[in-house]
């Protein structure tokens, strides 16, 4: 019988290969994680983690100013990008240390390095060779750069949270989650920012209501749109990076900026670590091809997380996680295997404002379910009658007729993300539009406005209207 180093050797210390190996450690089993970063991944990094506290930064300009309408009288301080990246550095050096805790705490081997599969029990990581009767590849994802003359001038998400100086003119390039986040924060910092996207809609992928009103919400902040525009050209001048752009009809144009982002996706990092050599099968986008169990062509090899390229969640790559550990090593006493399912998945994108969603949108709701009800309302929050700002915030349901099931909903304003949250939980467990109508609103919140739509909207001209 064939003897092993390790029961499984985890390439890759993000969120979702951390948990796999700190569980599977748990139930027993002989565990080493390889990384050769700081550990945490993209989103303790240069993801989640620091976007999220940019994001917070970026709203005190707009507090501030909205403060005078609440009695509140006088300068609002100065922003110091220097002390903000200094005090973010300090934060993720902190989690980077509670994740090799963790790791340390129940027994987990960490290795510092490139890891590399050799075959399919063997990873060597910077000449030393380890074995293991598993691997697991978690590696994660990279932003990607297309083909542009001058790419070589331009910054990717990576860069962003220590750009050096701060960047007074920003181009941002995509229309994607990325993107509109970016772009939403170094203007609420104050930059000038122009966002270019090639497309005619923001946000591909979510709901069509959602994508045009944040559209119009981040355009009245002070981002200069520029849809159906593409990148021609980036030259490096004295004065800065002159961006060359034309839209569909071949207009020209210019941007002279600082910096340019570019947020126009990311691929699996998936190259340099053996993966062809072994067998290990790959779709056509480069993401390594998992069944039900994370399990990839070569049975001892499992993948997880955004190098498969499901869905690119933190969240979800955790809960791959916990299927691979219950498959290999058995679930926790008195608990069923787990599975993963990516139905009603909640997401939030930390646009200004806030974009908070599960389930369908209204397009793939109707090709689904056919017959649907559509709430919608769109209002003042209560806190810009005072503030003088013009913000406003969207609300929409989305109900299967046939069954009264709420399969889909969208929020548009501040604190959105914590506020879908608790409605995925019910989602999940299949509430229904009367089950909505009959919980008790919490006032005054934005929140109580998704307990208290009653009448759906007419249903667009050439869609038949629900039979109720």
């Amino acid at each position: 019988m064939q003897t092993f180093d390790f029961d499984l050797f985890v390439i890759g210390g993000g969120s979702g290969g951390v948990r796999a190996a700190r569980m599977s450690a748990q139930r027993g089993a002989r565990v080493a994680l390889a990384e050769f970063a700081a550990m945490g991944g993209t989103c303790v990094n240069v993801g989640c983690i620091p976007k999220k506290l940019y994001s917070y930064a970026a709203h005190y300009g707009d507090s501030f100013e909205e403060s005078h309408g609440f009695g509140w009288v006088g300068e609002a301080p100065t922003f110091d990008w220097g002390l903000l990246k200094a005090n973010r550095a300090r934060e993720i050096s902190r989690l980077n240390g509670v994740y090799l805790q963790l790791l340390d705490s129940v027994g987990v081997t960490v290795v510092t390095g490139w890891a590399r599969l050799l075959d399919a029990h063997t990873v060597e990581v910077d000449d030393k060779k380890f074995t293991a009767k598993n691997i697991l590849v978690s590696t994660g994802g990279t932003p990607t750069v297309p083909t542009v003359p001058g790419r070589e001038h331009v910054v990717t998400s990576d860069q962003m949270f220590d750009l050096n100086p701060f960047p007074k003119r920003l181009l941002v390039v995509g229309g994607g989650y990325i993107a509109c986040e970016f772009a939403s924060i170094f203007n609420g910092l104050g930059s000038q920012v122009t966002q270019v996207h090639r497309r005619d809609k923001l946000l591909t992928g979510f709901d069509d209501d959602v994508r045009r009103f944040v559209a119009g919400e981040m355009s009245k902040t002070g981002i200069n749109l520029q849809l159906g525009t593409m990148i021609s050209a980036i030259t490096k001048t004295d004065d800065g990076l002159q961006v060359e752009v034309t839209d569909h009809q071949d207009k020209p144009a210019s941007f002279l900026v600082d910096s340019v982002l570019y947020a126009t996706g990311r691929a699996p990092n998936a190259s340099g670590i053996g993966l062809e050599a072994v067998g290990v099968a790959m779709n056509k986008a480069g993401a390594i091809q998992v069944n039900e169990h994370y399990q990839t062509s070569v049975p001892s090899i499992y993948a997880l997380g955004d190098v498969t390229s499901r869905l690119q969640l933190t969240p979800v790559a955790l809960g791959e996680a916990m299927v691979v550990v219950d498959h290999l090593f058995g679930p926790a006493a008195g608990n069923k295997p787990r599975s993963m399912s990516y139905h009603f998945v909640p997401t939030a994108v930390f646009t200004h404002p806030n974009i908070g969603t599960v389930g369908y949108s209204e397009a793939d709701a109707r090709e689904k379910f056919g017959a649907i009800r559509v709430y919608r309302t769109d209002f003042k929050a209560l806190k810009h009658t005072l503030s003088g700002s013009t913000e406003r915030t969207l609300m929409k349901l989305l109900v299967d007729d046939a069954t009264d099931r709420v399969v889909g909903l969208h929020m548009v304003g501040p604190d959105a993300g914590e506020i879908v949250q608790g409605f995925a939980v019910a989602m999940k467990a299949g509430a229904t539009k009367a089950v909505f109508d009959s919980t008790i609103g919490i006032h005054p919140t934005a929140a109580e406005e998704f307990v208290t739509m009653r009448e759906p909207v007419k249903a667009p001209e050439g869609i038949s209207p629900p039979g109720r």
